[in-house]
């Protein structure tokens, strides 16, 4: 039942090239970024990648994505990052866009074992009727585009079939975390994380904060140790680094 890995090489050591991996964090909060940053040095390649956005300030999924380790990306957000911009529209990777929500709802279906639902999200766009530009050829033409959805009409409304997200691994940052494999995330950095942590096969936490079971009262749980397959206890400095995205003060 002792989860704990010493440190976040070795707890990535078996991602092989090719592997699919959902990454919690939504901007800078919450990012896992010890175990992104041993992913790079190990020199793992060729990724398919589930996260809300692609890393911002050079942080985050951004190291992996300018050193050419991502090869495809499933996600919602894509603003603010210009190697990202640059890479799709070049043709050297493939994005596959989701509304948010149903980003965050592939994810639970796929770690709560449901196969697919229906969503009232992207009925009457291209995210439904297909033609989204997965990768482009690299001279302006579509190279692969989104294959049309089923969609079928329930009380009069019409939603569209969407695929539950599983992922061969998954990286996730936790404020808390015990041995066992129980997890709490703090505030805004809860994002993305749990759902995340549900959708992988194996799960990897970092953690802040390393603490015993029993140590967390049950109804505080996030996420189950159940969804937790590796936990990694962060140093004092890696836990303290947290990035600001846009500094703001009040007179």
């Amino acid at each position: 039942m002792d989860k704990v890995v010493a440190t976040a090489g070795e707890a990535v050591a078996d991602v092989p090239d090719g592997a699919s991996l959902a990454v919690g964090g939504f901007g800078l909060s919450g990012v896992p970024n010890v175990l992104i940053q041993a992913l790079y040095e190990r020199g793992t390649g060729g990724l398919k990648v589930v996260s809300n956005n692609c890393g911002a300030m050079e942080s985050g999924l951004a190291v992996l994505l300018a050193a050419g380790r991502i090869a495809r990306v499933t996600g919602s957000y894509i603003g603010g990052n210009k190697e990202f911009a640059r890479q799709y529209l070049a043709g050297e990777l493939e994005l596959e866009l989701i509304p948010q929500g149903t980003l965050a709802e592939r994810l639970r279906a796929g770690g709560a074992g449901i196969p697919a639902f229906y969503t009232p999200a992207g009925v009457g766009t291209q995210v439904a009727e297909g033609g989204l530009p997965w990768r482009y050829d690299g001279s302006g033409g579509v190279a692969l585009a989104s294959p049309p959805k089923e969609v079928r009409e329930f009380d009069g409304e019409e939603y569209v079939l969407e695929r539950g997200i599983r992922t061969d691994f998954a990286l996730v940052r936790a404020a808390r975390g015990d041995r066992h494999g129980n997890l709490v995330f703090r505030r805004a950095a809860r994002n993305f994380n749990p759902l995340a942590a549900m959708a992988g096969r194996i799960t990897i936490a970092e953690v802040e904060e390393l603490v015993e079971p029993g140590a967390i009262d049950p109804d505080a749980v996030h996420v189950p140790g159940v969804f937790v397959q590796r936990v990694v206890p962060l140093t004092e400095e890696q836990a303290a680094d947290k990035r600001i995205e846009f500094r703001t003060v009040s007179g």
